[in-house]
């Protein structure tokens, strides 16, 4: 199959990294479109047990931190000789990584992920890469680190 928008779902892990390095090479294969996402949690995730403070300085470190590892990921490819484009969005990681691919049409949605040392990981943590292969609207890689 050919893929002509091929979306990178990046955290700037080692995982993510090594998902980068699929995607390009996935990419130069098809002469295909790359972008990347940096999803970042809505501000309600930083709110704690008891209540809720909306803590504007918080949201605005976040943001930065995710802006950080967007540029990351697009400095690598064009490192590499690749152009990509990216943005950073804010919510639920799944449901934003999907959105964005209905967006663009991406025909593949590229994700690392590392394998959880134990099942109680697994089940307190949860999937992102998992839960994309239920809910996207488009073939997903699972780049294994």
């Amino acid at each position: 199959m050919l893929y002509k928008k091929i979306l990178l779902a990046y955290d700037g892990s080692d995982a993510g990294q090594k998902a980068l390095l699929e995607c390009r090479e996935l990419a130069e294969w098809n002469k295909a479109e790359m972008f990347l996402v940096a999803a970042m949690p809505s501000t309600m995730s930083f709110v704690g047990l008891e209540g809720g403070v909306y803590d504007i300085e918080l949201e605005e470190r976040e943001r930065n931190k995710f802006d950080g590892v967007l540029k990351d990921g697009l400095q690598r490819l064009q490192a590499l000789g690749f152009a990509a484009t990216g943005e950073v969005v804010m919510g639920e990681a799944v449901d934003e990584i999907t959105k964005y691919a209905r967006k663009i049409s991406a025909d593949l949605i590229v994700v690392g992920h590392k394998h959880l040392g134990s099942w109680t990981a697994r089940w307190w943590r949860g999937s992102i890469s998992g839960a994309l292969v239920e809910h996207a609207p488009c073939n997903v890689l699972c780049v294994i680190l």
